[in-house]
């Protein structure tokens, strides 16, 4: 689950940082207000790559695909970029974790087969 979710979080980062490119160009919106923004949702989505396993990771990593978003209120295409990598986001957690089983049960079938062990049922 780490992979992939810590894809998706790289992915975010770059489309935060484009996304504070096109707000940049809002004249309601001061420069510094704008990269001061990004810039958390940028080192957030940095750092979630690496706590995607302790507790909390994930739901700091579903607020940030909120924050994505809402963010669609100053930069409307984000809309939809930020509905995409939620999608991205739900489809990594799922399938990450999906993985993650599989390796743990062929693990267990490998180590009980060194052992000389009958293998664990598949389920």
């Amino acid at each position: 689950m780490r992979t992939l979710c810590a894809s998706t979080l790289i992915g975010e980062f770059f489309v935060i940082g484009f996304a504070g490119l096109v707000a940049m160009k809002d004249d309601s919106l001061s420069m510094a207000t704008v990269w001061w923004v990004c810039g958390v949702a940028m080192l957030l989505s940095v750092l979630l790559c690496g706590m995607i396993t302790r507790p909390g990771g994930v739901q700091l990593g579903w607020a940030l695909q909120i924050a994505l978003i809402a963010s669609g209120f100053v930069v409307p295409v984000m809309f939809f970029l930020g509905a995409v990598f939620a999608a991205l986001w739900w489809a990594s957690c799922h399938y990450g974790a999906k993985i993650d089983e599989a390796k743990a049960r062929w693990a267990a079938q490998a180590e009980a087969a060194e052992a000389g062990a009958p293998a664990p049922e598949a389920g």
